[in-house]
């Protein structure tokens, strides 16, 4: 299958990833994301490579491209979880394997399955039929933690930040509202991030935030060409164009420093969220906790 078509039916389908299942040689050998395909657009976007010709690549093509593999598809870790124990810089390349877990393993293994090799998505298979049930993230994880251990309030007294739970100060990746989808998407590429907040540049006030898997830009393309092009968008242009009339785990939500761990699983509780952007008195971003960093905080 093309890469176009596949990525069409990811889209329409509602979903952010799908197994990558190869005929030949019977069985899954990757999964392809939302993501990809913004990344792959961003390699013709900055090479000036033939953007027409992305309509009859297929999937292997694409991933047999040691030029696209080696740049835009080459996954960056976020720099606080990128030292593994014994002190070395961990890479993860997620197009070159198939990772998941059966059905039968615990919770644990799978969240350390996630954390360690710093996947988003993590397939659970039924081994004898060779079947994908389901896709594990870490807001799945999360909801379970809060179903589970919200009750136990005595557990959760201290605020997120005593807790260090997140990423605060100078380590906060922030983007403009002039900046380009193009500059923010390659900023998120190299930090290894999902989403960043957007800011005023003189107030340092929370605007919004933009993630990695908004396909706003994507929809409101006639064709590649137009996809290709409209990577030239500005982040203000592209929050005015955001729905407001329903809410994804990507919608910005905030928090303050003194929340609680307990607050933020009952907030959770109420509205999924795959992040928090903290914000002092006077909304200006002071850091960031993605449900990443809160299962992290209980391996």
């Amino acid at each position: 299958m093309c890469l176009r078509s596949q990525t069409t039916t990811i889209i329409f389908a509602d979903m952010q990833a799908a197994p990558l299942w190869d005929p030949k040689r019977c069985q899954f050998v990757g999964i392809l994301t939302v993501t990809d395909f913004i990344d792959v657009l961003r390699y013709y976007r900055q090479t000036g490579a033939d953007v027409v010709t992305l309509a009859t690549r297929s999937i292997a093509d694409i991933l047999a491209d040691e030029g696209i593999l080696s740049t835009v598809l080459r996954k960056s870790i976020p720099r606080r979880f990128a030292v593994n124990s014994a002190g070395e810089y961990k890479e993860s390349d997620q197009h070159s394997s198939f990772l998941a877990i059966d059905a039968e393993a615990t919770l644990d293994r799978a969240c350390h399955l996630l954390h360690d090799q710093s996947l988003d998505f993590l397939p659970v298979m039924l081994a004898p039929d060779m079947r994908v049930l389901a896709t594990i993230t870490y807001t799945c994880v999360l909801e379970h933690l809060v179903n589970n251990f919200r009750e136990q309030r005595r557990l959760f007294d201290d605020t997120i930040y005593d807790l260090g739970i997140g990423t605060y100060g100078e380590e906060v990746v922030v983007a403009y509202p002039h900046q380009s989808l193009h500059e923010v998407l390659h900023t998120l590429h190299m930090h290894g991030l999902s989403a960043v907040p957007v800011v005023d540049e003189n107030t340092k006030k929370i605007r919004g935030v933009y993630s990695r898997s908004d396909i706003t830009f994507l929809t409101k393309a006639s064709d590649a060409e137009d996809a290709v092009s409209n990577l030239n968008l500005t982040m203000d242009v592209l929050m005015s164009q955001q729905r407001t009339d329903v809410t994804t785990p990507d919608a910005l939500h905030t928090c303050s420093t003194r929340q609680t761990l307990q607050s933020v699983f009952e907030y959770f509780a109420q509205v999924k969220f795959n992040r928090l952007i903290v914000v002092d008195d006077e909304e200006r971003v002071v850091g960031v906790v993605s449900a990443r960093d809160l299962v992290a905080y209980f391996l």
